[in-house]
């Protein structure tokens, strides 16, 4: 099975965190055959740095190493979506650039897909840390499209920096489009009204990198972005107009809530059988 896998990188990432990320990829016992990096605007000259180091090591073991430049910061659904269009396997693993993909990854979701050829998207289970090496947590999620059909209502159904999917069938979709914080959801949401099926594997596939996140996923312009998903989820007949109201007032509970009792709040959620 040939692999593209997609990254989008900007100017504030730190190099340490992309040079981690990109010896992941390299180290993988299942090899891409392209790496597509989107540069979302310009980069560091250290970041470039990287980039010239790693693209060498990559070309020399025939891993193709394409860069698509942004003249500006778009945004990561615009440089996902400008990403997606250039990679040219039929299958695309998504890979953040402060993240660190486990060793065999692609090889687990490369067997899972061949094993279940209905499946159009694949995810899995991260572990996160704040120092390298030591895991805080475990974020899980269900496991089964009917699951996810289900949980996708009111919940991101996947976690975005573990996914392997069908490019084809993403693009049918419509692809990666803008919705600020939310592109990956926006695109599972249209995916589910439209009948493809998802799935996740029981397995730490990605150690990720935990920064604020209570604090970025949050404030009133967060919870107008996720009134607009949930406005088309309703639209697109996903959800009823009963689980439009429902998913309402969970997402203003959590979004609206000052930073302290928000960060309260995700650490209960991470207790329940699936994380947020």
């Amino acid at each position: 099975m040939e692999i593209s896998v997609l990254m989008s990188v900007y100017i504030k990432e730190r190099p340490e965190f992309l040079e981690r990320a990109l010896e992941s990829i390299f180290n993988q016992t299942l090899k891409p055959k392209e790496f597509v990096l989107v540069k979302d605007g310009t980069l560091t000259r250290e970041l470039e740095m990287i980039l010239h180091k790693e693209r060498k090591k990559f070309e020399e073991n025939n891993i193709a190493f394409i860069c698509v430049q942004l003249e500006n910061n778009m945004g990561l659904g615009i440089a996902l979506q400008k990403g997606l269009e250039k990679c040219r396997s039929d299958y695309v693993a998504r890979m953040d650039s402060d993240d660190i993909a486990v060793r065999d990854r692609f090889e687990v979701q490369a067997e899972y897909m061949q094993k279940n050829t209905d499946v159009s998207v694949v995810g899995g289970y991260i572990s996160e840390f704040i120092e390298e090496g030591k895991s805080l947590r475990t974020k899980t999620m269900p496991l089964n499209h009917d699951e996810l059909y289900k949980y996708g209502k009111y919940r991101n159904p996947l976690n975005h920096m573990t996914v392997f999917f069908k490019k084809k069938d993403v693009l049918e979709v419509g692809g990666y489009q803008p919705m600020p914080g939310l592109e990956d959801y926006y695109l599972w949401s249209r995916m589910l009204a439209q009948k493809y099926k998802i799935a996740n594997i029981d397995k730490v596939l990605v150690n990720a990198r935990l920064g604020n996140f209570s604090n970025r996923r949050g404030g009133l312009g967060y919870f107008l972005t996720y009134f607009r998903l949930r406005k088309i989820q309703n639209k697109l007949h996903y959800t009823n107009i009963s689980e439009f109201i429902i998913g309402i007032m969970f997402t203003a509970l959590i979004t609206l809530a000052p930073n302290n009792i928000r960060g309260g709040l995700y650490r209960v959620l991470r207790k329940k059988k699936y994380s947020l």
